[in-house]
């Protein structure tokens, strides 16, 4: 910094000298550049501090929203994605994908599915078929208990073979059986279905083969086992409870031990009164 000789000659107590000093120190520092940097008005570094300020916490709160933002997308994800899987099964068939016939042209065939609750809830099932008019089930639905278990039995009527198609090995009919969770033991109605359509599972969809009842296979053992299982839980159901109360004889006439034994203690007086006689 160079210094005129004014300056350099001025005595250093003087006023003037004073304050052409003050004015020296006053100046602006040389940046390196050779350039003087001038410092920032106060006005404009609070300015300054503000707009940072005002911008930090207004990135904040866009960083909040874009959280929200996200949570709720992944929340969207998570709901599809549950969707997407398999829904839970409340029933356990056996056999599980198929339903077996015995194939007897022109004869009504009989097949059978045991049914098994495996909830802990009361769980309606219901029978669907794309073929109705050839078949049937018996029962078409019912309520199960927490692990309690039925067999179920399907008619079929077989039709004759057209151009010798192979039936044993294609069927194109189909059964379908669906499941819906009900609050408690109650019966059985195909409404129950139709109220809450959007509840119901499908279980299973089951494909339709015939056996050959010539030959010896264990799926035809198996569902002559079962059906047999179905005729005797059909048998007991149609059996009527035993009765523990009073025994009915005749028309009305009700016989217990206690009449019996009035009827013994009146022909016994009639007895000592015929002998007093």
């Amino acid at each position: 910094m160079a210094i005129s000789g004014e300056e350099r000659h001025a005595p250093a107590g003087g006023d003037s000298g004073g304050g052409k000093l003050w004015n020296l120190c006053r100046m602006p520092f040389r940046q390196a550049g050779g350039a003087p940097a001038a410092p920032p008005p106060q006005s404009s570094s609070s300015s300054s501090g503000i707009h940072h300020s005002a911008g930090r916490y207004g990135h904040e709160a866009p960083v909040a929203g874009d959280g929200g933002a996200q949570g709720a997308s992944a929340g969207s994800i998570s709901s599809v994605a549950k969707s997407l899987l398999p829904a839970r099964r409340r029933l356990r068939l056996d056999p599980a994908n198929k339903l077996y016939f015995p194939y007897e042209p022109g004869k009504q065939v009989k097949s059978a599915i045991r049914i098994k609750n495996t909830s802990k809830s009361h769980v309606a099932f219901k029978f669907q078929t794309t073929a109705p008019k050839s078949c049937f089930m018996r029962p078409p639905g019912a309520v199960l208990a927490p692990g309690e278990t039925i067999i179920a039995t399907v008619f079929k009527f077989v039709e004759h073979p057209e151009n010798n198609e192979n039936v044993l090995q294609k069927c194109k009919v189909k059964f379908k059986i669906l499941s819906l969770k009900v609050k408690g033991p109650m019966e059985y109605a195909p409404e129950l279905f139709d109220e809450q359509k959007d509840q119901a599972v499908v279980e299973k969809i089951l494909k339709v083969v015939f056996l050959d009842i010539n030959g010896q296979s264990p799926q035809l053992e198996k569902l002559n086992n079962q059906l047999a299982e179905a005729e005797a839980a059909l048998e007991a159901r149609k059996k009527p409870p035993e009765e523990n109360g009073p025994k009915i004889v005749g028309e009305g006439l009700v016989i217990d031990e206690w009449k019996e034994r009035r009827e013994r203690y009146l022909a016994q007086q009639q007895v000592e009164v015929v002998d007093s006689v």
